[in-house]
């Protein structure tokens, strides 16, 4: 049965003629079809800087709805902001604890406790005085994120806009596959 499956999906490949890897599915095609619709080259590069510079923004469980926030306030593509945030996803948790970092550094603040024993005692000890500290080291570490932000997203806006614009005359010349 199993084989009759990938046999099957071969054939499939084999009549296109087209093999597509994940990223080209979840990341290229979407981009495609937007530029097909008629976006802009230079509001989707827009749009996807944003989304990716607030998809690494350190208060997590808040990209997607604050990328469809500030996409709807700009006037940006939502979609193409959410491609460039979901992409982005496992750079916000790699990046969580250095924002929290540099953001003490930056207020010359106490540093954040990384053992889990330090922060199960401190919330054991002095419950409320661990979410003030909580709340500090998030509000920093966001103020720290917003400064690299403002910077950051122009200058990935720019360099996308000429890929996008060749990607632009590449879709209206019909130079590029899409799956059937």
């Amino acid at each position: 049965m199993h084989n009759k499956q990938l046999s099957s999906r071969e054939d499939i490949q084999a009549d296109t003629g087209v093999h597509h890897n994940w990223l080209y599915r979840r990341i290229a095609l979407p981009i495609l079809a937007l530029l097909r619709m008629g976006a802009t080259p230079q509001r989707l590069a827009w749009s996807i800087a944003v989304g990716v510079v607030i998809g690494i923004n350190p208060l997590l469980g808040s990209t997607t709805v604050l990328c469809l926030a500030v996409a709807a306030i700009f006037r940006l593509n939502i979609a193409a902001s959410q491609v460039g945030n979901h992409i982005v996803y496992p750079l916000e948790l790699l990046l969580f604890v250095p924002f929290l970092q540099l953001g003490s550094m930056v207020f010359h603040t106490a540093g954040l406790p990384l053992a889990p024993s330090a922060i199960l005692e401190a919330a054991r000890r002095h419950p409320i005085d661990l979410v003030r500290e909580i709340w500090r080291w998030e509000w920093h570490a966001l103020v720290v994120w917003a400064a690299i932000a403002v910077v950051v997203a122009p200058v990935i806006a720019v360099a996308l806009t000429p890929l996008l614009r060749r990607l632009l005359t590449r879709v209206e010349r019909r130079q590029y596959p899409i799956l059937h």
